[in-house]
């Protein structure tokens, strides 16, 4: 895709993130999905990373190799006409240079965005130092304007992830850590594992940028979620845990007796073949 349509498709992703009203980011895990998902009727995409990994045999969590992923990448953005950001997960190491390096995989991807999370495994540290993700988040957005791209990233902080804190400090390095990211150009703030609406209008008042939480159960409604201030509510894995359940009820009730009323709602066959083969 050329650099110019990038261009164009980066700045109208990021512009999202202003409003009016909440910007709702629905994850795809495929070219199909990506295909019905747009049909809906919303102005962007992202992948979740959790669901292409399943989607291709592997748990969440990096094990997925990266030109693996941004394969899958590569096919969902050249599938549809609408923006397409990345869930990158940790960016495929914690360094400045990996960072940029996976910027740039998602550029030539033809996806518009990334997310780059702080969560590691590495020495069960937990989350990387603020100041190494500040600068991984610097090197992405530097490999983005040398491609002449100006990807849109969203800085995610696991800081809820960890169970020996108190809330009270989960909280606060939450909104440390969104505000150092803001400040190294990060464009939105992923704040996931937090469902409350009390938490989630106290990130909203005190990080400084857009604020991203997970929709979908057990978070409070759309409506509520605007009201509370987030800026863009992405679904992250809740579709493919959804469409993986209807499958499983759908299985045992064919196991069971024998009988079809979880596929009830399918989509006919030929207007599938007419989603997919669309230009």
């Amino acid at each position: 895709m050329e650099s110019a349509t990038l261009r164009e498709k980066a700045d109208g992703f990021r512009k999202l993130h202003a409003g009016p009203g909440i910007f709702v980011l629905p994850n795809v895990w495929d070219v199909v999905s990506a295909r019905v998902v747009e049909g809906g009727g919303f102005p962007a995409l992202a992948t979740t990373s959790a669901g292409v990994a399943w989607a291709h045999g592997y748990p969440d969590g990096e094990r997925i190799g990266r030109d693996e992923m941004l394969a899958v990448v590569r096919r969902i953005a050249r599938s549809v006409q609408v923006p397409v950001t990345a869930d990158m997960e940790a960016g495929y190491g914690t360094t400045p240079e990996a960072a940029a390096e996976t910027a740039r995989g998602v550029i030539a991807a033809g996806a518009i965005g990334l997310n780059l999370e702080d969560g590691t495994d590495e020495g069960g540290a937990g989350l990387v130092d603020v100041t190494l993700h500040v600068e991984r988040i610097r090197a992405a957005r530097e490999a983005g304007a040398a491609a002449g791209v100006p990807i849109v990233v969203n800085a995610r902080t696991d800081a809820f992830e960890i169970k020996e804190w108190t809330p009270a400090q989960r909280l606060a390095e939450a909104v440390r850590r969104a505000n150092a990211y803001h400040a190294a150009g990060a464009d939105c703030l992923f704040v996931p594992h937090v469902s409350d609406a009390e938490t989630i209008a106290r990130l909203a008042r005190e990080i400084e940028g857009p604020l991203n939480v997970i929709a979908g159960p057990p978070a409070p409604p759309i409506p509520e979620l605007a009201r509370l201030g987030v800026r863009r509510a992405s679904l992250g894995p809740r579709l493919i845990q959804a469409t993986l359940g209807l499958l499983r009820r759908a299985a045992a009730e064919l196991r069971d007796r024998g009988t079809y009323e979880a596929m009830n709602d399918l989509i006919p066959f030929a207007e599938l073949q007419r989603v997919v083969a669309a230009p």
